[in-house]
């Protein structure tokens, strides 16, 4: 495969990756995707949907799928190649599929098309990396891996209040919080966090507790977490939903940061679980006043960008947006939590339109670019 392949140099042509369905053409957010294609259309870029099936290691086009907007239906045909690729295979679980992974590889290995975001992100892995800094690992919570009833018990000795994270995890689901209660009956208490609500569990040993919690993770990986004290609007903790992409120039940028306030019933800030979105300097602003609200969002920005830039460095991997999750605690200092590397959509409408526009204009640099960038 080279460059004479594509049949437009001078347009680029953008693929988002995706994988094939047996009862629909193919899957993932088909809206997120006609958005993505209408914003290409506006700024100069051919996109369309492409699922790893599709990729073929000896061909000169690919099936692919374009939108019909009059007749609001996809049809499948042949496509020039792409000239940038945007992976959004929607689950961990697809992406590990050998074949997938085989398809993913051979196209990291063509010069002629460029690959962001080649691979989800791994809570662990992340943390490692962010802690290989000394300018990202000041924004780590006390974090370490779960694999024994010993690991929780000296664990929660050090931080009486936790977080038991999934490593593979998205969108809250599968969060659980483990407080001590010296002194009580019951000292130890679970919250699990099931849609909307919490579903609280006290136990009087660790062994009672870890037979609970082995119960709920049917064989997946976790971490403990320090639980950090959050700032709060009317007695509801909020952390800030961060979108950082990279913009027509390949430098990161804060495309917009939103707040998330947690449900009153629940253990975590994500929408899905009951969460729900506000404006980030109205709460500071509430909690800390104006100045000082200005100041922290600024500190914000820079931390996005230092994060941002230290994930991609220790990821050897071109990566194009993330968005990340960070606390701000009652001394204001800034908590790193979480950055996912497939973005779910902003609901702020300044903030998605800017998200699609910066996906064309990066994935135009990139098509103009001949060297990878890291």
């Amino acid at each position: 495969m080279n460059q004479s392949l594509h049949d437009d140099d001078e347009r680029t042509n953008l693929a988002i990756l995706t994988m094939h369905d047996e009862h629909r053409p193919f899957r993932g957010n088909h809206f997120n995707f006609i958005d993505l294609i209408k914003k290409g259309r506006e700024l100069g870029a051919f996109v369309y949907v492409l699922t790893a099936k599709d990729i073929k290691r000896r061909a000169h086009k690919w099936n692919g799928y374009v939108y019909n907007a009059e007749t609001k239906s996809w049809t499948r045909q042949l496509l020039p190649l792409p000239h940038v690729m945007y992976n959004r295979i929607p689950t961990r679980k697809d992406e590990m599929l050998p074949e997938v992974q085989r398809k993913i590889r051979f196209c990291l290995k063509q010069d002629s098309v460029r690959v962001f975001n080649p691979a989800f992100f791994n809570k662990w892995t992340l943390f490692e990396w962010l802690n290989k800094s000394k300018a990202t690992k000041k924004f780590i919570p006390a974090t370490k891996r779960l694999t024994s009833p010993d690991d929780l018990e000296s664990f929660l000795a050090l931080h009486h209040d936790i977080y038991l994270k999934p490593v593979r995890g998205k969108a809250g689901k599968g969060i659980m919080k483990v407080q001590a209660l010296p002194g009580q009956r019951l000292p130890y208490r679970l919250s699990i966090q099931n849609a909307r609500k919490s579903h609280h569990s006290h136990h009087g040993t660790i062994a009672r507790l870890w037979s609970t919690f082995k119960q709920q993770i049917d064989g997946e990986d976790y971490l403990m977490q320090q639980a950090i004290a959050l700032t709060s609007y009317n007695k509801r903790p909020f952390d800030l939903r961060v979108l950082v992409q990279k913009n027509q120039y390949g430098e990161w940028t804060i495309s917009g940061i939103g707040a998330r306030v947690a449900g009153r019933s629940s253990i975590t800030t994500h929408v899905p679980r009951g969460g729900s979105i506000d404006e980030p300097e109205k709460l500071l602003s509430l909690a800390y006043g104006q100045e000082a609200a200005k100041l922290t969002l600024q500190r914000v920005h820079q931390a996005a960008h230092m994060i941002a830039r230290q994930i991609e460095r220790a990821s050897g991997q071109t990566l194009g947006e993330m968005s990340m999750d960070l606390g701000i605690d009652n001394a204001r200092r800034i908590w790193f939590f979480e950055a996912n590397s497939r973005p779910m959509k902003f609901d702020e409408p300044d903030i998605r339109k800017r998200s699609l526009e910066r996906i064309i204009q990066f994935s135009q640099y990139l098509a103009r670019t001949k060297t990878r960038s890291r």
